[in-house]
């Protein structure tokens, strides 16, 4: 049986406008996570990523890298327990 492991994080630096949100779909989905992605006010794109624990790094490490026209200038992540990232539920985007 894998680890569960549930995150949230914020990543700033030009990731709107950029493809940024389908691009972590596209890898959360691939690895089945739950979770969503979303832009905020201020410029930053916010995320929450629930799944096997392997899965979850794998995309925050994709998050580091981001798609081809952005730049992740900073990337603050923390452990959660919060339901929107339930493991019954499909990534989305907000």
């Amino acid at each position: 049986m894998q680890t569960e492991r549930k995150v949230k994080g914020v990543v700033s630096g030009r990731v709107q406008g950029v493809g940024f949100r389908y691009f972590v779909l596209r890898h959360a989905q691939a690895r089945q996570l739950s979770g969503y992605v979303r832009n905020l006010a201020d410029g930053r794109v916010e995320f929450r990523l629930g799944g096997a624990a392997p899965a979850v790094a794998a995309v925050i490490e994709e998050i580091r890298r981001g798609p081809v026209h952005a730049r992740v200038d900073d990337l603050k992540l923390e452990d959660c327990d919060e339901v929107d990232v339930d493991a019954d539920s499909d990534f989305t985007i907000r």
